[in-house]
C-alpha cells in the first residue's frame, strides 16, 4: 500500500511532506482541510479520531502526530536522516518529545498573538509571557546545537533537526525570542534553506 499523507500543507502536516520530500518517498497527498467538511468529518475521523492533521496511511498501518510520523518515516527510508544505532534512535526521539513538551506549546502562543489571530484577538502580553517562558529551554537548543557544530545528533542533519526546526518555524514573527540565540538562527536559516524544505513549503502559499 501506498503513503498517503492527509492534511493541507498550511498545517502542522507541512512537516510530514518536507520529511517525505527529503526521504525522497513517493507518496500521495490527501489534502484534508480543517472544519466539518475536512478533518472533522465521518472519512477523517475513521483514519484519525482525534479529528487533527496531519495523519498517514501507509504498509495497512495508520498514524497521526507529526513528530512521531516523521521519525516513522525516517527510520523506514534509512539513510543519513534516520538513527544509524539505537543511541541515535532515542536522542532523536528524545528530542522530538523535547520540541512538543518544553517549546512547542509557548512558540504557538507566541505566533498566534503575533500575528496568527485576528488583530483584535491578539494579546500582546501573551507574546511577552511566551518569550519569556521560552527562555530556559532556547538557552538549551542553543547549547546543545554549539555542542553539535549546528546538529542534534550524529554532527549531521537529521530528522531531529526537521522536527525541532519546523517547531522553530512558530518564532519566526517573534525575533526577539532569538536575538541572543545565534547557533539556533544559524541551524533554522540552513535547514529551511534546505531543497526538500523549500519544495515543502511553497505548497503553504506563504
Amino acid at each position: 500500500m501506498a503513503l498517503t499523507i492527509h492534511g493541507v500543507a498550511r498545517s502542522r502536516t507541512v512537516r510530514t511532506l518536507w520529511a517525505a520530500y527529503e526521504l525522497n518517498l513517493p507518496f500521495t497527498h490527501d489534502p484534508v482541510g480543517f472544519g466539518p467538511e475536512g478533518c472533522r468529518s465521518a472519512a477523517f475521523l475513521a483514519i484519525n479520531p482525534n479529528g487533527h492533521i496531519p495523519a498517514i496511511t501507509d504498509d495497512g498501518i495508520t498514524m497521526w502526530e507529526s513528530l512521531a510520523i516523521n521519525l516513522y518515516l525516517a527510520k523506514k527510508a534509512g539513510g543519513p536522516l534516520a538513527p544509524a544505532s539505537l543511541a541515535e534512535d532515542g536522542l532523536m526521539t528524545m528530542w522530538s518529545f523535547w520540541a512538543a513538551n518544553e517549546m512547542e506549546p509557548m512558540a504557538a502562543q507566541a505566533m498566534y498573538h503575533a500575528g496568527g489571530l485576528p488583530p483584535e484577538k491578539r494579546e500582546p502580553e501573551k507574546v511577552t509571557a511566551a518569550v519569556e517562558s521560552l527562555k530556559a529551554p532556547l538557552a538549551v537548543l542553543e547549547a546543545a546545537l554549539q555542542k553539535g557544530g549546528g546538529h542534534l545528533v550524529g554532527g549531521r542533519f537529521t530528522v531531529a533537526d526537521l522536527n525541532l526546526a519546523c517547531v522553530a518555524f512558530y518564532l519566526r514573527n517573534v525575533p526577539q525570542a532569538l536575538a541572543d540565540k545565534p547557533a539556533i538562527r544559524a541551524w533554522y536559516e540552513a535547514a529551511l534553506a534546505r531543497p526538500a524544505a523549500k519544495r515543502a513549503w511553497a505548497l503553504r502559499g506563504d
